[in-house]
């Protein structure tokens, strides 16, 4: 293990809280793909602090629903006193204000809202640069991998995955969900669009919803939120053989 790597990560949170869905409830952070990736690193003893861009963050109204929480993630959001959510909802910084030298790990968590704030979150990016450039881990699971591209490598000027495989939500994905009109209308990017903007290569789930993972290097993508523990799990790998 280099001696400039913290066992310190930081989970990135959307900060983006509009009206998207069809139905007019808002995107935001999807619970659980910020949820398991904390489990995960908490389990394998790392220190754990969420930012977002803003400080600020709200929760994806669709994210909550049966559907996406097993009984356990229905027990953790109904307690307000669970570790998770005292420090999303009471210990959640400004980007800004936190010291990129005190992380050696960097997961974006997602929802669709990070299609919106992260590709020019700067702040954010930062961080994950200092950390990448001093030997470290940046992953991103579903919709997470919008930061990507803004990411740059000190050393090449490029983004940190140009030439890389990395995975993220499917373009079939957002048809199937009947989102792909909404999203092209808003004029932001998707996942494959914008890897495909930097000369990365998208590597695709062998289903949407399967659970995937595609490691590159100090690069760890997921594919949705099927995947956001399994992406935690392999950066941590990662980290851990450095």
């Amino acid at each position: 293990m280099q001696v400039n790597l913290p066992r310190r990560a930081l989970l990135a949170i959307t900060s983006y809280n509009e009206p998207f869905y069809a139905n007019g409830s808002k995107t935001g952070l999807f619970y659980t793909e910020a949820l398991h990736p904390y489990e995960a690193l908490v389990e394998a003893g790392f220190e754990v602090d969420f930012a977002s861009e803003t400080g600020t963050y709200g929760v994806d109204e669709h994210s909550l629903s049966k559907d996406f929480l097993s009984e356990e993630d229905q027990k953790v959001l109904a307690n307000p006193s669970h570790p998770f959510n005292v420090k999303l909802n009471t210990h959640l910084y400004k980007a800004e204000d936190l010291n990129p030298a005190d992380y050696g790990l960097f997961f974006a968590s997602a929802g669709h809202a990070t299609l919106w704030d992260y590709p020019t979150a700067r702040h954010l990016q930062h961080i994950a640069e200092d950390i990448y450039k001093r030997g470290g881990v940046v992953s991103a699971v579903c919709h997470g991998p919008a930061i990507l591209p803004g990411i740059m490598d000190s050393t090449t000027g490029k983004s940190i995955i140009a030439g890389k495989k990395v995975t993220g939500f499917t373009t079939e994905g957002e048809e199937m969900l009947n989102l792909l009109e909404l999203i092209k209308s808003a004029n932001v990017a998707t996942i494959e669009e914008g890897a495909a903007a930097v000369g990365a290569e998208y590597v695709a789930p062998p289903t949407p919803f399967a659970d995937f993972t595609q490691t590159d290097g100090r690069v760890v993508t997921g594919a949705n939120p099927a995947s956001a523990k399994s992406t935690a799990v392999d950066a941590i790998k990662v980290f851990s053989s450095l």
